[in-house]
């Protein structure tokens, strides 16, 4: 299996349980591991033969800049049913971190693995 990453996507939304992160937008940072078989794309160094890592970014900015989860897990799984469904990736590690929302903590958040490996 090989890997397509993602390391930290940074993008600023509504999330939070609590009435002020209702009213504010919040930076999550995002980091996505993504199954591919990047052998055809190697052989052709052709876009069309790989996962495109832009194309996923451009969507996830747009798909989390626009929710408004009040939990860090909700986002999670949407996340990464959008990632396997609309970009036919088997499986992927994603880790969501919303950085500063415990006092005393650098980084607060999940990480989740959904499909299966191959």
């Amino acid at each position: 299996m090989d890997i397509i990453y993602l390391h930290d996507l940074r993008i600023d939304t509504v999330i939070g349980v609590f009435d002020w992160e209702r009213r504010i937008k919040q930076t999550i940072i995002l980091d996505l591991e993504m199954a591919a078989d990047i052998r055809q794309a190697a052989a052709t160094d052709s876009l069309e033969d790989t996962l495109n890592y832009k194309a996923v970014a451009k969507r996830l900015l747009d798909f989390v800049g626009n929710s408004d989860y009040q939990l860090v897990e909700t986002l999670a799984e949407k996340v990464a049913a959008l990632v396997r469904e609309e970009f036919g990736v088997p499986w992927l590690r994603l880790r969501v971190n919303k950085k500063g929302a415990v006092r005393g903590a650098r980084e607060v958040g999940v990480i989740i693995e959904r499909g299966t490996r191959s």
